[in-house]
């Protein structure tokens, strides 16, 4: 057994100091992209928003979307009910929107999620004069630059479309939403400057005219994920995805152990059905570094008890943690850097985004074991099964 450790954690270091020198490299881009001026480029954007029920800071997220900077655009916000409790808080945001507002009502979801349902819903009746279609989540809150500097790298029509991530802030102290939003924090450097990005539904862009040569709305009709099955179409048809960094959104959230666990288990599965090589990748990392921790922690006990040097063997056990606090404070460091004004803070939560991360690839295991055991999943209220990428079936409404 000890042999074993040895080996692992010889793989578990390489690995560690590997993604550390990744996690350089994203912040490197980060700054890059912070000192990259956006241009001036100015299409006509038609600007999504599926909604669904009340979440925390709704009608302040919402509101959000109607103060960016960008003169030119629309926003179409979807529901599929005019009975769903967030109708009356869409239409007050709509109805003093300075930019045009309209609120769309979708209909029940057929053979997809009822988001998907919802964007189709929206685009199929989408007016000709739009150039880009931008499309944002309600629990998001981006800054006032978010539009126009997603949408300004697509005035290089090679590009197959620009995308950024989450970062979550806990709305309450709760152990829960500490751990969903240090849970979360990963996936932001997951987003590189060269690597084969994906495109995440609360912040793309995609030209319409590439959207349309493509297909997307066939991709999506029987489909869960809106993000993974475009980044499918576009990947087949070799165009690349741009992270913009400096369009992180921030979501705050709040939430218990049920919805922690109902969260990251669909994340997962998505992540299965629709991208294999990254769940098996991800799997594959988080796994060691749980294996490697507790047999350290085994090898290092049994010293110990039978008075034998366990210092050595302590130390590196101890030496894979370290390498994660690392990544994670590299992280944090990028992350405040683009959003300046919150900088405080999330700096101020840095013992989630840094030591309370340590544990997450624990609950990484458990969602991982979850997707092999079962492709049901619920979302915001609506179990679905995901039988493929091509085959969602609703389940319970």
């Amino acid at each position: 057994m000890e042999n074993l450790f040895y080996f692992l954690v010889s793989i578990q270091i390489l690995v560690g100091l590997y993604l550390i020198w990744q996690a350089v490299q994203w912040l490197g881009y980060v700054r890059r992209r912070l000192l990259t001026d956006p241009g001036f480029y100015a299409p006509r954007i038609a600007l999504f928003c599926p909604c669904k029920g009340i979440e925390p800071g709704l009608e302040r997220n919402l509101v959000s979307l109607t103060e960016f900077d960008h003169q030119n655009y629309e926003i179409f916000f979807i529901l599929a009910s005019e009975s769903d409790p967030a109708h009356s808080i869409v239409k007050r945001v709509a109805s003093n929107s300075k930019p045009k507002a309209h609120v769309i009502i979708a209909g029940p979801a057929e053979g997809c999620a009822e988001k998907v349902h919802n964007l189709v819903a929206a685009i199929e009746q989408l007016p000709p004069e739009f150039d880009i279609l931008v499309f944002a989540d309600s629990d998001g809150r981006p800054g006032k630059t978010w539009l126009h500097h997603l949408s300004a790298p697509l005035n290089d029509s090679r590009l197959g479309a620009t995308t950024t991530m989450r970062w979550l802030i806990p709305n309450s102290n709760n152990l829960p939403t500490a751990l969903l939003a240090a849970w979360n924090a990963p996936l932001v450097t997951m987003l590189t400057e060269k690597g084969k990005n994906f495109c995440w539904g609360g912040g793309t862009a995609i030209r319409r005219s590439l959207f349309e040569q493509l297909e997307v709305l066939d991709e999506w009709k029987n489909s869960a994920s809106d993000d993974y099955s475009m980044t499918r179409v576009l990947e087949r048809a070799g165009r690349s995805i741009v992270f913009v960094p400096e369009c992180l959104t921030l979501s705050f959230v709040e939430t218990d152990f049920a919805g922690l666990m109902e969260f990251t288990n669909r994340q997962i599965l998505i992540t299965r059905v629709y991208s294999q090589k990254i769940w098996a990748i991800a799997g594959a990392t988080h796994s060691l570094y749980c294996i490697t921790l507790l047999l350290g922690v085994i090898v290092t006990l049994g010293h110990v008890f039978q008075q034998l040097p366990a210092l050595h063997l302590a130390t590196l056990t101890f030496l894979p943690i370290l390498l994660s606090a690392i990544r994670g404070a590299i992280r944090m460091m990028g992350v405040t850097e683009a959003l300046p004004a919150w900088r405080r803070q999330i700096s101020s939560l840095g013992w989630i985004y840094v030591l309370l991360n340590l544990c997450i690839p624990a609950l990484y295991l458990v969602n991982f074991l979850s997707s092999l055991i079962s492709r049901k999943m619920r979302w915001r209220g609506i179990q679905y099964e995901l039988i493929s990428p091509q085959h969602t079936r609703i389940l319970e409404l």
